[in-house]
């Protein structure tokens, strides 16, 4: 088995690529720093046939989900509350549009579009992360890029 450096070289871009897709740019930072401590710790117990890449996404994509949960949950301190709502925030950047299309989507399809795509995983690859079948995997992308096709690129 490698040094756990060696692992965290190989794999460090693509797990920051599935904390940023799944959490969002502000909280990726957090879920980056804790999945490699999670992955630090189980790596010791990880069989040797094991697909690391994998098993390190899988990690990545619990870890950025909770740290996105976590963030909803706190409280957001205001000295005074509005008369009415406040307005929309404005329209983000067209890749930060498709990454929030991509966040809305349903938690399968979410996860199987973030591991396929973010983390560069062949749909096998996806099935075993989110322990489904391949099928079912397959099927999860492509309702996720219908879902896309239509919410980014309306008919």
């Amino acid at each position: 088995m490698l040094p756990f450096q060696q692992v965290l070289d190989r794999h460090r871009d693509t797990v920051w690529r599935v904390c940023v897709a799944t959490a969002g740019r502000q909280d990726a930072e957090d879920a980056f720093q804790e999945a490699w401590l999670a992955a630090l710790r189980a790596y010791p117990r990880l069989p040797e046939d094991a697909n690391v890449e994998a098993w390190l996404v899988t990690i990545a994509h619990r870890k950025a989900i909770d740290v996105h949960r976590a963030r909803a949950r706190r409280p957001v301190p205001s000295d005074t509350l509005p008369e009415r709502a406040a307005a929309p925030a404005p329209a983000p950047a067209e890749k930060d549009a498709l990454w929030a299309a991509v966040r809305a989507l349903p938690p399968g399809q979410r996860a199987a579009i973030t591991l396929r795509y973010a983390a560069d995983l062949r749909p096998i690859e996806v099935a075993e992360a989110l322990g489904i079948s391949p099928e079912a995997a397959r099927r999860r992308i492509a309702d996720g890029l219908k879902s896309l096709r239509q919410e980014v690129q309306p008919a």
